[in-house]
């Protein structure tokens, strides 16, 4: 064992026996009491000593017996402790890939501080390098999407979208201008190798069958397949248990969620089920604006809206496949322009959908 303290926690003294690591409160911990001798000690935890160099220089300092082995498994259970020979086999293998780690860097600190046992970092880039990630949509929203979750480490992403490159496609951090009359699926394949960290992973590192995605974000260039998804394209989904996520910008509202989680939450059929019960006019609009979409050639989609719904859904994404259930599960979080307030809507699942979420909803009422 070679214990580091976690680097992406700054450390400051709140007195002199009491350490705090971490400014924020959502990480932050204190840990006390301190003496000087034992917080000297603390600053050659760095990963470069092993337990026996750390208890010979513990010595050295005039700690007594016992106390250098105390303080490692004290800041283990604090969640500071990290250890650089920990991961197992696939962080051992993401190591030996030195232009990964450089690239990763931040993603690993911030890793550190979800994943709080020691290794929990190079475990959790292990992890999103077996993953398999399916994007449908290449635009504004879309590419900026596959774009992240690949530069954030995840092994394969794969983008779906149908004709050419247009210029109301190119964002900056998505599809660039030089790839205007490409074919997307092309464009989009392109960009998700020039994000990615290193080389793709092997075979080896893969894990889950090859057919079968992780997660589909569903993020197209028409925002109304986000505000009003159709069930008909998330059957195969709900039917085979794939989790999909929803992402999108419709006339300057910005729209991420709900993370669907087949069976367990609320589903497109729900909320189109939900929403015709309180508006019996929705079927006969919807029709109408589907239709217009078809037609119409530009649409609202501010850049800078676009780029925040891109990273907050890729966050939300790679919070699931982190093992996390993110705020958009079984809600949709919206911002309007021009004041960009974030609220969120709970999504309910509906008794008459053939999903079954709502069955397993009031069982757990029940139980409750």
């Amino acid at each position: 064992m070679y214990p580091k303290v976690k680097p992406a926690l700054a450390r400051a003294w709140r007195d002199l026996q009491t350490v705090q690591f971490g400014v924020t409160p959502a990480h932050a911990v204190v840990l006390g009491p301190v003496d000087t001798a034992t917080g000297a000690l603390i600053d050659r935890i760095d990963g470069t000593r092993g337990m026996d160099l750390l208890r010979t220089e513990g010595a050295a300092m005039g700690l007594p017996d016992g106390q250098v082995d105390g303080l490692v498994r004290r800041l283990a259970a604090a969640g500071l402790l990290d250890d650089a020979t920990a991961g197992g086999p696939r962080a051992q293998a993401v190591r030996k890939r030195p232009e990964t780690l450089e690239r990763l860097g931040p993603d690993l600190g911030s890793l550190s501080l979800v994943h709080r046992e020691p290794g929990g970092d190079l475990r959790g880039v292990a992890a999103r390098r077996a993953i398999r990630v399916q994007v449908r949509g290449s635009g504004r929203v879309g590419g900026q999407i596959a774009a992240v979750l690949a530069g954030a480490g995840v092994g394969r992403v794969e983008v779906l979208d149908g004709g050419r490159v247009e210029p109301a496609d190119v964002a900056p951090g998505g599809i660039g201008p030089d790839s205007v009359g490409r074919l997307r699926s092309e464009a989009a394949a392109g960009l998700v190798r020039a994000s990615a960290p290193g080389r793709a992973p092997r075979a080896a590192e893969r894990e889950g069958p090859e057919t079968v995605p992780a997660l589909v974000v569903v993020a197209p260039r028409d925002g109304l397949a986000v505000w009003a998804p159709d069930p008909a394209l998330a059957a195969d989904w709900i039917a085979g248990g794939v989790p999909h996520l929803y992402a999108g910008v419709l006339e300057g509202t910005g729209i991420v969620g709900p993370l669907v989680l087949p069976g367990a939450t609320a589903c497109a059929g729900c909320m189109e089920r939900d929403r015709v019960e309180r508006d019996p006019a929705w079927p006969r609009m919807l029709v109408q604006w589907r239709s217009a979409h078809r037609r119409r050639a530009a649409a609202a989609c501010d850049l800078g809206l676009s780029t925040a719904v891109a990273g907050l859904a890729a966050a939300h994404a790679l919070s699931f496949v982190d093992g996390e259930l993110p705020a958009s599960t079984a809600s949709r979080w919206e911002a309007a322009l021009p004041g960009l307030h974030w609220e969120r809507t709970g999504i309910r699942p509906h008794p008459g959908c053939p999903c079954a979420a709502a069955t397993l909803a009031a069982e757990e009422e029940v139980r409750e």
